[in-house]
């Protein structure tokens, strides 16, 4: 939901721009001391820490009325565009710039609800196949998965199986992954969404390299693994609590060939650290939504803008985890007409997808 850009509405918020530059804080300035007469220069009634004055008046509108509000500004890009997660107590205020507009956020000192949309929303999040130094285009899709959002606290995510077999952009039929390569990440939207029925709003691609150095320059991916992972007898993931690094993170997203059931179970562990790494995020608190952003923007493709970027990560953040569901659609294995190995998708997925509409597994 997009809120009308805020103005400086008031003399008071006039003087602290009028002193604040991009991106210092808004500041006040000390009384003189060596005049016993000298009137304190008033204090404005929001302060935003580390924020310029733009970013200061359009959280003063937020508050209007309200004083002594002493907020901090945690500032990322995205796609170019700045963006703010501005906290006071347990408040949380959601503006993109360069002119800084409130775009959403969650205002409990107001008795305010969260402001970020009430209806459901989907977000196609792609593992290329890429390896480290290489481009995605031409590359097919080694995880695609669908995660949604009710508006209400609830959420899903939805593993696909990559050979299954789907309408491709431009006609013809096609193993699903191989949309990536055809058209990129539009193409493999447009392909889920025509397997689905979901609406998506957008995409975020990544590549093995990339993956890796998300999760290395985030401090790691908090998990519990249920049963020891090998890929390809390279990398070890062990049985148990741990913080996994990039590579074997990777290798948990990647192994198939030592699961019981193949593709399917690897869709599922792809769709687990996802989860983990909502999960881990939710604890560090939304102080870290800019400057993750900022981080997964430096290695990854995604056409979702900075507005709808910004408040689908922070809705997410909101879902209650014992609200989320998880489920990977799958069927039986058939033959393409040009031989190929294919998945048809069973009863079961269909229902699923009909279930998802509403945002919530």
């Amino acid at each position: 939901m997009r809120t009308p850009a805020v103005v400086l509405t008031t003399a008071l918020v006039l003087s602290v721009a009028a002193c604040s530059g991009d991106p210092e804080p808004a500041t006040t300035a000390a009384p003189t001391s060596s005049s016993p007469t000298a009137t304190p220069t008033p204090t404005p009634d929001v302060v935003v820490d580390g924020a310029n004055a733009r970013l200061t008046a359009a959280v003063a509108e937020v508050y209007e009325g309200e004083t002594g509000i002493e907020a901090q500004a945690h500032l990322g890009t995205w796609k170019k565009q700045r963006v703010a997660v501005v906290t006071h107590d347990d408040d949380v205020t959601l503006a993109v710039g360069p002119d800084w507009e409130v775009v959403g956020g969650w205002w409990p000192s107001l008795d305010r609800g969260a402001d970020l949309g009430d209806e459901a929303r989907f977000v196609l999040v792609i593992g290329s196949d890429a390896r480290p130094g290489t481009t995605l285009k031409g590359t097919r899709a080694d995880a695609i998965q669908v995660i949604g959002i009710d508006g209400e606290g609830g959420g899903g995510v939805l593993g696909m199986a990559r050979d299954i077999w789907a309408p491709m952009p431009g006609g013809g039929s096609a193993k699903l992954n191989a949309a990536f390569a055809f058209d990129g990440g539009e193409g493999q939207v447009e392909a889920v969404e025509d397997v689905t029925g979901l609406p998506i709003e957008g995409y975020v691609a990544t590549g093995f390299g990339g993956f890796e150095e998300i999760v290395d320059e985030s401090g790691g991916l908090p998990m519990t693994i249920a049963k020891k992972v090998v890929l390809q007898d390279t990398v070890t993931v062990p049985k148990g609590e741990q913080t996994l690094d990039g590579e074997k993170a990777l290798a948990y997203a990647r192994e198939r060939k030592s699961l019981p059931d193949g593709d399917f179970g690897r869709s599922r562990h792809q769709g687990l650290t996802l989860l983990a790494a909502a999960v881990a995020a939710r604890l560090s608190g939304p102080e870290i939504i800019a400057e993750e952003m900022t981080l997964v923007d430096a290695h990854a493709e995604s056409d979702l803008s900075a507005e709808e970027a910004l408040t689908f990560v922070a809705a997410f953040f909101r879902v209650n985890p014992t609200k989320v569901g998880h489920h990977v659609a799958k069927g039986g294995f058939g033959t393409s007409s040009d031989g190929q190995s294919i998945v048809v998708l069973d009863q079961e997925s269909k229902d699923v997808f009909r279930e998802f509409r509403d945002g919530r597994l």
